[in-house]
Formats: structure tokens, sequence, C-alpha cells
């Protein structure tokens, strides 16, 4: 069974300003920084930021799944600002799935604005298929929401002073 979810949420920043975190390791640095609740910690297993890196979260006690996730970068594309991460190890795998990717998009709207587009893709074996209502795109649109609220209100104070 396949599977797929997606959150947009639309910011009044340029797209260029978001994807300096989203396209970099920044995003997991603030999401740790400023959403304990979503990711406690993160370790760079191996990688500088691009292509080929992994990650290691560790998640707060209570979510489902297991404590820790292991996220390959997949795709990084500066130009169309479209970032996917595989769960390669821990997460929704220890529930069954076949495999679970992340796909992080900023999309331009204008010289001002852009959307957020979080999708949630996975395959999950028909014994398992149950488990596919603990895949959720709430997590993203917290990180989104947070984050861009923090860019905007770090923008604002900057060009306040």
């Amino acid at each position: 069974m396949k599977g797929s979810l997606f959150h947009e949420l639309e910011v009044g920043l340029p797209a260029g300003e978001l994807w300096e975190v989203y396209g970099t390791l920044r995003l997991a640095e603030l999401v740790v920084e400023l959403l304990p609740n979503v990711v406690q910690k993160f370790d760079i297993v191996e990688g500088d930021g691009g292509v080929g890196t992994v990650l290691r979260l560790a998640f707060p006690p209570g979510m489902p799944g297991s404590q820790f996730s292991k996220e390959k970068f997949i795709k990084i594309d500066n130009e169309k600002r479209v970032k996917e991460a595989l769960v390669v190890e821990g997460g929704y795998l220890d529930l069954g799935f076949r495999s679970f990717l992340f796909r992080l998009e900023i999309i331009e709207k204008d010289s001002n604005s852009s959307i957020i587009k979080s999708t949630a893709e996975y395959e999950i074996d028909e014994e398992h298929a149950a488990n596919a209502s603990f895949v959720t795109v709430a997590p993203f649109a917290t990180m989104a929401e947070t984050i861009s609220k923090y860019l905007i209100e770090k923008k604002t104070s900057v060009m306040n002073s």
C-alpha cells in the first residue's frame, strides 16, 4: 500500500530567505532549538549537509514508533528549492513501513511571499496497513509555522533596530 500526505503554508517571506534555512542544516538546528517537543536532538552521522548526509534524530518520549530515526538526504535542488530525506533506520520503518520519504519545497509566490510545502510519501506492507494511520504532517505544519514566525520576527527586529 502506498500513500502520501502534504501540508502547505503561505508565508510573507521571500523564497530565497526560507531556502537559506530549509536547504541547509540550519533547519535541523532550529527545529531542535524551537521545537524540542518534535525533535529533541540531532546528530550528523555522515556528510556535510549535502546529498548523502545522514542525520540521526532523537524524538521525545510518547511519539509513536521508535525514539529515533536516521534520515538520508537524497535530493537537494537549490534551483527548484526542493529537499528530500529518506528514512533509512528507525522511525516509521519500525512500524512496518517499507519506505518513508519527506519532501520539503519552497515555492515562490512573488518577491515577498512563498509557500512551504511539506510532503510525506510512504509504502507499507498490507499486514501493517493499520499503522498508516500514524502518518501525519502535523509536525511539518508546526515546523513551517514556527520557523517562518521565527524568521519574520528576526527580520522585523533587524529592520527596526
